[in-house]
């Protein structure tokens, strides 16, 4: 008999005693780059990794092909969108790159829950700037002007520490609900 791990443990533990784990906002997130908060940004996107599957016929079998798995690749920059700001590290960097100095950076991409507390986060590795797109200039609009940089790297990964912070703020979040739920009468 397969075991349950302890997601699938909390998850039927929600149904029965009526607890919810709800999903992450993705509006409350922060960009670190080598130690240092970028900045506030709006929107973060391309965080992505992809198995490639390569597919083999077997001779005399015509009810499937056999799927493999290949390699795994980062089909996508992320790409991350800020509001503009007189801090011009980022124009910096891109500047650099321009000019043929590319220096490669890590950096993490941290969701927060409510508190504003790191929920969980991925690492990317190896990053650089590849383009970069200024503010649209409209007479007629009161938005805010966005910056939006677009990073080529070499890898996103999600660290063993992250995926354990989740799973303990998870168990402590379910203890909660369930010791707040109960009526002990005292």
């Amino acid at each position: 008999m397969p075991s349950l791990g302890l997601n699938a443990a909390f998850a039927a533990g929600t149904n029965l005693l009526g607890i919810r784990n709800d999903p992450y906002q993705p509006f409350n997130f922060l960009v670190e780059i080598e130690g240092l908060v970028v900045g506030g940004f709006s929107e973060v996107s391309g965080l992505q990794v992809e198995t490639v599957l390569e597919t083999y016929r077997e001779g005399g079998l015509n009810e499937y092909e056999h799927k493999l798995a290949g390699p795994t690749r980062y089909p996508s920059n992320l790409v991350l969108k800020r509001g503009l700001t007189d801090i011009e590290a980022l124009w910096s960097w891109h500047q650099d790159v321009t000019q043929g100095k590319i220096e490669r950076k890590n950096g993490t991409l941290y969701l927060l829950d409510r508190q504003r507390l790191p929920a969980m986060w991925w690492d990317f590795v190896e990053a650089y700037p590849v383009k970069w797109m200024g503010p649209e200039f409209r007479a007629d609009s009161n938005t805010v002007a966005v910056e939006t940089v677009e990073l080529a790297h070499r890898g996103i990964s999600k660290p063993a520490l992250s995926s354990l912070v989740s799973g303990v703020r998870g168990a402590i979040g379910a203890a909660a609900d369930i010791s707040g739920s109960l009526n002990i009468g005292f």
